[in-house]
């Protein structure tokens, strides 16, 4: 999406819930059965198939992954702890609604780490490690011209994993990805609205020349533009859906 072109009112209210089974099955997960139960969750709550706000039942959550209700009081209770369901006594449990403060706190911790590793790795990237996020570039394309946005958004996430796993430190696309969760669910909602996803494949093809170029200052300012799309969309999205977020 072009700046300029975004319309809050796009995004539908309610929001649609795609078709099919809402919980993927437990043996699509590794773990422990509370574990995999949480990733199940997790998942679907990010990809908003759960919307901002749902009453989520347990008994039907162990129905659909045949499980006790021991394991998903387990999972419910690390979800709660990371913000994403609110437990009300008497009343249930809930998918927490978005909350601006949460996202802006979240995309200031991204952008201080992703624009220290892309300011470290335009100095010192490879010929191969461009080429890897090239290729991946490449395949963005493919999925957003069959209109597949969740594998798009997956490789956008692979994208930003691959230049913060070339900077040698491990944990950084970890701290990343941990700081990022609030955001990473808001995002759904706006990779839909028309030329959003086009945008960010410019976005990208910008930082890897940037990086290309061995350029740390130009790295610097492409990723900082690139991340900062997020919250300048979602700044009006609060205003006009004030449904999908929470009060404070």
């Amino acid at each position: 999406m072009l700046q300029g072109e975004f319309d809050p009112l796009q995004v539908p209210s309610p929001l649609s819930t795609p078709p099919g089974p809402v919980l993927r099955p437990l043996d699509a997960f590794t773990g422990s059965l509370a574990g995999r139960a949480y990733q199940s969750l997790k998942e679907a709550i990010l990809d908003i198939r759960y919307q901002p706000g749902e009453i989520l039942r347990k008994a039907e959550i162990c129905a659909q992954l045949g499980v006790s209700r021991s394991p998903v009081a387990e999972a419910v209770a690390r979800l709660s702890a990371e913000g994403l369901v609110e437990v009300v006594p008497q009343a249930g449990t809930f998918v927490a609604r978005f909350s601006m403060a949460e996202i802006r706190e979240g995309a200031f911790l991204r952008e201080a780490l992703e624009l220290a590793a892309v300011e470290r790795l335009a100095e010192a990237i490879s010929d191969s490690e461009i080429m890897l996020l090239r290729r991946n570039l490449r395949l963005q394309e493919v999925l957003l011209a069959d209109g597949d946005l969740a594998g798009f958004h997956q490789a956008d996430e692979a994208f930003h994993a691959l230049m913060l796993g070339a900077t040698g430190f491990r944990r950084l696309a970890t701290l990343a990805q941990t700081s990022w969760v609030h955001v990473n669910r808001a995002r759904q909602l706006l990779l839909p609205a028309p030329g959003r996803a086009q945008a960010t494949l410019v976005e990208h093809g910008a930082i890897i020349d940037a990086l290309a170029a061995h350029d740390p200052a130009l790295a610097r300012l492409t990723t900082r533009d690139h991340l900062r799309q997020l919250v300048t969309f979602l700044e009006p999205l609060a205003a006009a859906r004030p449904e999908l977020f929470a009060l404070a």
